[in-house]
């Protein structure tokens, strides 16, 4: 070492804590996000600042190891620093503390400002380096984290912990939810998809199970009432708009959505009704894609799905024998006639269009149209699971039998 160098060395060793009082004082005169942190942190930012200052040293006194050195800036900083602190802010808190040590310590000598000009850019890869492993790790688990969710809704297991690891992914859903199931490639572009389902208005949990690809849907916040004078927002979509908008994302195959639920933590309910569906959905041969798990009924309640026979007789069976036996009796010959207007009447006793008005009536109370060919495959389905149900599994007796 030179003797000019080795006194320079022992300055700098001198005025070190002259140099951190400074870049403390110009951090209060020119961040403002630095005045109004708590004091905790303030106190670890210029911790952090004069560990900089320590750095810049040991690094003119041995230029061989300035990666490390340079990284060594940061490793005083509490983790809860690094993620209060933004990059922006990071670079803002180098720049003082380079501009500091130039102002007090370059006039002295030309080696000493062409050690600060090498130094300030190793710190600042430096910083970037921090800021992307930060970063990378944060990615990783919330992938992992996701997973766990998406799995825990899949298999109904969820627990008291479920809404806070919601939250902690960033979840925007507000209310109602539904999960859509079909089948991709490993190369499925996830992030694109997330793009698609908020840009239709829902926020999305993706999880990617071999070849199965789940998609947990919740609505985002509804649109507020207009204001007068200003254009109304645009009407939200349905779940099955928005599952028409991501189809594309999935591989060929059955793609099929889960009913609507209330909220995420009921959203297993809905997660079981797709994945029952997935599994037969191809005995439709005309299936829509996608497809609803609810149009799905009859041939998830043949390969032996409880919630499909619960959800036939709870949502159709019931509803119609409590609001009528008369539209029950209407309905079931009907059906039992090969959707006869004209049978239906003559085994009734009645009029071609009383048999209209009463199926009117029927799809006024359980919203399923008996007169469609896939409807009524539907109600029929519902009705045998129903008086199979029903003690002594009796179905109502016919008027005039």
């Amino acid at each position: 070492m030179t003797p000019n160098k080795a006194q320079e060395l022992a300055w700098l060793r001198t005025i070190s804590g002259e140099l951190a009082t400074l870049t403390v004082t110009r951090l209060e005169d020119t961040l403002p996000w630095y005045g109004s942190m708590p004091p905790s942190r303030r106190s670890a930012v210029g911790l952090v600042a004069q560990t900089g200052i320590s750095s810049f040293i040991q690094w003119y006194e041995n230029p061989g190891s300035t990666p490390w050195i340079a990284s060594d800036v940061f490793s005083s900083a509490p983790r809860e620093l690094l993620r209060s602190i933004s990059l922006q802010e990071t670079l803002q808190l180098i720049r003082v503390v380079v501009t500091v040590v130039e102002e007090r310590v370059a006039p002295r000598s030309d080696s000493l400002r062409e050690a600060i000009l090498h130094y300030s850019r190793d710190v600042a890869f430096a910083a970037a380096d921090v800021y992307a492993r930060q970063a990378e790790a944060r990615g990783l688990w919330d992938a992992r984290l996701e997973a766990l969710v998406v799995d825990s809704i899949l298999t109904g297991e969820s627990d008291d912990e479920l809404p806070s690891r919601i939250a902690a992914l960033g979840w925007h859903g507000d209310g109602e939810a539904a999960v859509l199931v079909g089948s991709a490639e490993r190369s499925v572009d996830v992030d694109q998809m997330r793009r698609t389902a908020r840009h239709a208005g829902a926020d999305v949990l993706i999880g990617l199970q071999g070849t199965r690809l789940v998609l947990v849907l919740g609505r985002m916040a509804p649109p507020q009432p207009a204001e007068p004078g200003v254009a109304p927002e645009e009407p939200q979509r349905t779940f099955l708009e928005i599952a028409g908008r991501l189809a594309d994302g999935f591989a060929d195959g059955p793609l099929v959505l889960g009913p609507t639920v209330d909220n995420l933590i009921e959203a297993s309910r809905s997660a079981r009704a797709a994945l029952a569906g997935v599994a037969v959905a191809r005995a439709w041969r005309h299936a829509p894609r996608p497809v609803p798990a609810d149009d799905l009924l009859p041939e998830r309640a043949l390969a032996g799905d409880g919630l499909a026979r619960r959800t036939l007789i709870e949502q159709i069976y019931e509803p119609l024998l409590a609001h009528s036996a008369e539209l029950m009796e209407t309905l079931w010959c009907y059906l039992d006639n090969g959707r006869s207007l004209e049978a239906t009447a003559r085994e009734l006793f009645v009029h071609p269009n009383t048999v209209r008005y009463r199926l009117k009536k029927v799809s006024e109370v359980i919203g399923w149209n008996a007169t469609g060919a896939r409807e009524s495959l539907i109600l029929q389905s519902a009705l045998i699971a129903g008086s199979i149900a029903q003690q002594g599994g009796r179905r109502p007796t016919k008027r005039g039998s």
